[in-house]
């Protein structure tokens, strides 16, 4: 259940990046967004144990519950953009 839920979070902010990159100009096809899997991440782990820091995490909630998207710069090669 709680793969399940992360999944779910990972389906929420990837939905939330392409939204922001569609709004800064970026062209996200499609075709492409067909390939990525929210299931498909480091940070799914489905054999262990998950360690949260919920104060941390709480405290960066914005109005509709939701933490701020990571930026990275264009021009960084470690980017993938």
């Amino acid at each position: 259940m709680v793969t399940n839920a992360v999944v779910c979070w990972h389906t929420e902010y990837m939905g939330l990046a392409v939204d922001e990159l569609r709004g800064a100009g970026r062209e996200v096809y499609a075709e492409v967004l067909s390939h990525v899997s929210p299931a498909r991440s480091s940070a799914v782990n489905y054999y262990g144990s998950i360690t949260v820091d919920y104060e941390a995490e709480l405290a960066q909630l914005d109005d509709k519950g939701r933490r701020p998207l990571r930026t990275v710069a264009v021009d960084d090669p470690a980017a993938g953009l």
